[in-house]
């Protein structure tokens, strides 16, 4: 089946609203990717914060724009942390996103992630193993790779959006977004996008970032996927080794601007 993808003109509207508000994301992820997570959301224009204390954590999810959840080296400290900052958020009406990082390869890891569904995150991004594995449906993911292809979970994150309420968003060579109803595809991005450690659990946080002040969740979500793949597209061409295409991402991301992602989304 064809699914309609992301229009290009309101992915630089997007882009444009979110770099203007400059928003406070505040990231509970995980130790690998914390750096480069943090340098992802200054290249493109928004703030930052890893606050991870329990004893913070509560306050801070209530004045920040946006939370951010990663289980990529989940432990029971942290997990009782999330729960706290997501708790927090639910009651400021602060939007916040699940990546359910190797959900379905370890229990521990799956059991919480379903927990926080209950919690009714605003959008999930995750693979498609990770995805089928949420909703319930047998997946072939091995740790933080998925075996099966986004269109096959397309259906999976379908019901899982309407279960929970959340944009679901299935990133791989084509990523889907979907809020239950509606599918928006985007085509963009590069293979190197695989071969570097946490641009993932990075483009999780600027989904966080595009839910922000959101009129509309579904091409929030959408755009911050567009966004994270045409500048992967773009460094990609000046760099094509996974050293030098890491810093070249972070360069695309703080130079892409309205016009350039209509145009690449064209």
């Amino acid at each position: 089946m064809t699914y309609p993808s992301l229009s290009g003109i309101d992915a630089g509207r997007e882009l444009s609203r979110v770099r203007a508000a400059a928003p406070l994301v505040h990231c509970l992820t995980n130790s690998v990717v914390t750096n480069f997570t943090a340098n992802v959301l200054l290249a493109f224009g928004a703030a930052p914060a890893m606050v991870v204390a329990r004893e913070e954590v509560a306050d801070f999810a209530a004045i920040a724009g946006a939370l951010s959840v990663n289980v990529g080296t989940l432990n029971a400290e942290q997990a009782e942390a999330i729960r706290l900052a997501v708790a927090s958020a639910i009651l400021a009406g602060t939007p916040w996103v699940l990546d359910p990082v190797a959900a379905g390869a370890l229990a521990f890891r799956t059991d919480f992630c379903r927990e926080l569904l209950d919690a009714r995150p605003a959008a999930i991004r995750g693979n498609a193993s990770e995805i089928r594995a949420l909703a319930g449906l047998a997946s072939a993911g091995r740790g933080v790779d998925s075996q099966d292809s986004s269109e096959a979970a397309i259906d999976a994150a379908r019901t899982l959006a309407e279960r929970c309420g959340a944009v679901v968003a299935v990133t791989g060579e084509v990523d889907y977004v979907t809020d239950g109803q509606r599918v928006l595809a985007i085509t963009a991005g590069d293979p190197l996008l695989t071969r570097v450690t946490g641009t993932g659990c990075s483009l999780s946080a600027l989904v966080a970032a595009f839910l922000a002040g959101a009129d509309d969740r579904l091409t929030a979500v959408a755009s911050a996927c567009a966004t994270m793949a045409v500048a992967g597209q773009l460094a990609a061409r000046e760099a094509p080794t996974p050293g030098r295409f890491a810093v070249a991402l972070l360069d695309q991301l703080s130079l892409l601007d309205s016009r350039a992602l209509e145009g690449a989304l064209q």
